[in-house]
């Protein structure tokens, strides 16, 4: 694509465009994962939605490859690509809260930590993921997996309405009454039916939690993990913890003997009535006294950003990932044997809740299928040198090729690097023909394809 023809297409935006050319460019082609290094034709920030038009018009007039970066925070980097035209939504940052009708209307470009700024204020919450850097967007697209998961259900269990730019340039509405199809397809289905401009979202009523990181000796791992397979899914549901094997950082307030150690742990959130919060976990503190205990009640946005300086943008993230069900005591003893082999201080494993009320949800009331597991499995090799690309990723490679078997056999596709059609499909079950129908009607071209793509069905 020639920088004329491009240089049209600025003219036409309110916002402006970045081209290889650019003394910005190689800043403004980063993503959250360092391992990720793509080179697009062009980046468009959109300052609004006629933005959004403009780029989604161009780039089907001109037969060019279409990426969407919300918060760029996605595994596998598929907020940018080679050669694409990029649709950045990042100056899109309109928060508007309504504490009458317990509604959030959030735009595509902000990011968690500023989602629940604003509603922790009016003292709510909407259910997100695990760190503020995350953009709202691409998490929830994917469905939205976090720390109260088992408390309020998936992100997209309180989406409400989205307002969605179409491959033919038309800006539509999705809701339950308004393109019901498209709306259930967008509730899991990712960023493949277009560009979601924003999100309107009910709340839920939390202000302050009782969360934090609890951890045990890493020779305790097989008990825990045990103990804690049992213990968590028959919790009540205002109780989420997810299991992790990790290295303690070297930082305060870690306590410097724990330094660089190898641990297991789970990192609690209990959003129930604060006045029982200690009799709740009197049973968990009871079961083993854990080396570090730091778990009390702390403001929701606290929780949200907990992890974030520890994990800044640029480290280099290999995923790989799997829905589990059922943890036997084969799967927990390789969980150990690879969890003492951690290649990085930044490489873990994390073992995300789906019980409790995302259980309720039926398989087929959204397109996110795997209702029935009890866990999103990810293993993450980290590293902040690019001389160990290679050892992270063949440690994580190796680790879920034994637990694979394991496993229900799909995936949570916001964990996903890029790994075929075979695991989009994995990863939808049944339904992944419904998905490709509705992708054949509102994107039949495959406009949409810098994703974990659902093709078009052939009608």
């Amino acid at each position: 694509m020639s920088k004329e023809i491009i240089g049209l297409l600025e003219k036409k935006l309110q916002g402006n465009v970045i081209l290889p050319s650019d003394p910005s460019y190689d800043e403004s082609r980063k993503v959250y994962n360092g391992m990720i290094d793509k080179h697009p034709a062009a980046i468009a920030y959109c300052k609004d939605v006629d933005d959004v038009i403009t780029c989604v018009n161009f780039a089907r007039e001109n037969n060019m490859l279409l990426a969407v970066r919300s918060g760029g925070h996605n595994a596998g980097g598929l907020g940018i690509a080679d050669d694409a035209l990029v649709i950045d939504l990042s100056l899109m940052k309109e928060i508007r809260t309504d504490k009458n009708s317990e509604t959030v209307k959030v735009q595509g470009g902000c990011l968690l930590k500023d989602l629940d700024a604003a509603t922790h204020q009016i003292g709510m919450t909407v259910p997100s993921g695990i760190f503020g850097t995350t953009g709202v967007a691409g998490l929830t697209l994917g469905g939205g997996l976090g720390n109260l998961t088992r408390s309020f259900g998936l992100s997209i269990d309180n989406l409400l309405e989205a307002e969605v730019v179409l491959a033919n340039g038309k800006p539509v509405k999705a809701s339950a009454k308004e393109n019901p199809d498209l709306f259930w397809a967008l509730r899991g289905g990712g960023g493949n039916f277009g560009v979601v401009v924003s999100f309107t979202f009910k709340l839920c009523p939390v202000h302050t939690v009782y969360a934090g990181p609890m951890l045990w000796e890493l020779d305790d791992t097989e008990e825990m993990m045990t103990w804690h397979h049992e213990f968590i899914n028959k919790a009540p549901n205002e109780l989420s913890g997810y299991f992790a094997i990790l290295t303690v950082p070297p930082v305060t307030p870690f306590p410097e003997h724990l330094h660089l150690k190898k641990m297991c742990g789970v990192v609690w959130c209990y959003a129930g009535d604060m006045e029982e919060a200690e009799e709740v976990f009197k049973p968990i503190r009871a079961k083993k006294t854990p080396s570090l205990d730091f778990v009390g009640p702390m403001p929701v946005p606290v929780l949200q950003t907990l992890f974030d300086a520890l994990y800044p943008p640029g480290l280099l993230w290999y995923w790989k990932a799997d829905y589990v069900k059922d943890l036997s005591a084969e799967a927990i003893k390789l969980h150990v044997k690879y969890g003492r082999q951690l290649p990085t201080p930044f490489s873990t494993m994390h073992m995300y809740n789906i019980s409790g009320v995302a259980a309720e949800v039926g398989k087929n009331e959204t397109a996110w299928n795997y209702r029935g597991a009890n866990y999103a499995m990810v293993i993450v090799g980290i590293t902040n040198d690019a001389a160990e690309k290679e050892k992270v990723t063949n440690w994580a490679k190796e680790y879920w090729s034994v637990m694979h078997p394991y496993s229900m056999g799909g995936a949570y596709v916001n964990f996903m690097m890029d790994e075929g059609a075979d695991r989009v499909k994995a990863s939808y079950g049944d339904n992944y023909k419904k998905l490709a129908e509705v992708k054949a009607k509102y994107d039949p071209g495959n406009l949409f394809r810098v994703n974990q793509n659902i093709k078009p069905a052939v009608v």
